[in-house]
């Protein structure tokens, strides 16, 4: 079924607060993901098929990496990056959780956290589709506490550093030429090892490793039989005395404010995201209410199905106000963190609310593959959960409102 127009859902003439060069990259990415995503997506969900082979044309169009500068990456502005997770995830939300993980996650942790040599040696190709990245930190007992992680790293004089631990739900892990994984890390082998930038009169901190593919005793091992996020692939990673190298380890910061700053560019991305999600429900179930009839017109003709209508587009566009003001200032320097916490707890929770509105225009048939909303629905409850849950955004913004920590 064909979807009505995204301009029918703007209620506010949005593109006027945009660049022309914001609508001319946007437009490109929609353009491509309306024509070579969206008839597909579909049936991929019901395959659980993950389009890697979109992986070299999503980078040939600067997709990859793009609010990342230099070491090949495509310097675009952080408004550019939200638009292009807004179109991708207007056809899935597993499709932008592949962009987070690779760009958000793996890439920027070796932007911000990495050596010279290690910039170099993979940012390019990462950007370029070549290498693919993964990024772990979650646990299967340490999801919102990371500080609560029992994956340790050992200092082995000589040889590097031995990885001990588990990390579970890791997007393209499985798949992944690398992994970037957070484990604990003793203060006195970081210094055995002659590097120094932690805290001082603490016995242990956290640090960054990368793990390419294929390492001993490091195993990765796909999560099946899920019922959201079919279009991405996750893992849970077993680590038994996985010998890294010396020169695998992000040196460049420790201590959990290293993989935290990776997480906020992630829950930007989302802020974003989502409401791609929302506006394809949003359209879908426009289409269907003007071409579906009962008692003898359109069910768009009905002052009920209006209300619905114009309710979610309501509040699909207080989204891209919110967003884009974050996304401005991201861009000038003057964002205060806690901000990203605004966009990713509301947007999602509008988005999910949109996605099942959206539904119920379309009745039975909108539990059908035929239509978008429920897929949009069962994914939504998986971001909803990732980059920080409901509670822990929350609770970030209680604290910074009270200046009260109430975590535990």
């Amino acid at each position: 079924m064909t979807s009505a127009s995204p301009l029918a859902t703007d209620l506010i003439n949005f593109d006027s607060l945009l660049s022309r060069d914001e609508i001319e990259w946007r437009d490109d990415i929609r353009s491509f993901v309306e024509s070579e995503i969206k008839p597909h997506v579909g049936q991929w969900y019901e395959d659980a098929h993950v389009p890697f082979e979109l992986i070299p044309r999503f980078a040939e169009k600067g997709m990859i990496g793009a609010h990342l500068s230099g070491y090949g990456c495509p310097g675009r502005s952080a408004v550019d990056y939200g638009l292009a997770m807004l179109e991708v995830e207007a056809a899935d939300s597993g499709l932008r959780t592949i962009f987070s993980v690779l760009g958000s996650l793996a890439m920027t942790s070796i932007h911000l956290n990495g050596t010279e040599e290690q910039k170099e040696k993979y940012l390019p190709k990462m950007a370029a589709g070549e290498l693919l990245g993964a990024f772990g930190l979650t646990e299967p007992t340490a999801g919102s506490d990371p500080a609560s992680m029992t994956t340790r790293a050992t200092y082995k004089p000589g040889e590097g550093w031995v990885l001990n631990g588990e990390k579970r739900w890791i997007g393209l892990s499985h798949y992944a030429d690398l992994t970037i994984i957070w484990a604990k890390v003793s203060t006195a082998d970081l210094e055995a090892a002659g590097l120094d930038g932690f805290p001082e009169g603490r016995d242990e901190t956290i640090a960054g490793f990368i793990v390419e593919k294929d390492t001993p005793g490091f195993d990765p091992q796909q999560i099946d039989k899920k019922l959201s996020m079919r279009v991405s692939t996750q893992a849970h990673i077993y680590m038994k005395d996985a010998l890294v190298g010396e020169d695998k380890i992000l040196s460049g910061r420790f201590g959990l404010k290293a993989p935290f700053m990776c997480l906020n560019e992630a829950r930007y991305g989302i802020g974003w995201g989502v409401l791609g999600a929302a506006r394809d429900s949003i359209e879908c179930a426009l289409a269907y209410a003007k071409e579906r009839t009962q008692f003898g017109k359109p069910l768009a003709g009905f002052q009920l199905t209006q209300k619905k209508l114009v309710d979610m587009a309501v509040g699909l566009n207080q989204g891209y106000l919110l967003a884009l003001h974050i996304g401005r200032q991201k861009d000038a320097g003057t964002l205060d963190i806690s901000q990203i916490s605004v966009a990713k707890l509301q947007n999602t929770r509008t988005a999910i609310e949109i996605a099942r509105e959206a539904r119920t225009i379309l009745g039975g048939n909108g539990v059908t593959h035929d239509y978008s909303p429920i897929r949009h629905a069962a994914n939504l409850e998986s971001v909803r959960t990732y980059e920080g849950t409901d509670e822990m955004h929350t609770l970030i913004l209680g604290q910074k409102m009270t200046g009260i920590g109430a975590f535990a």
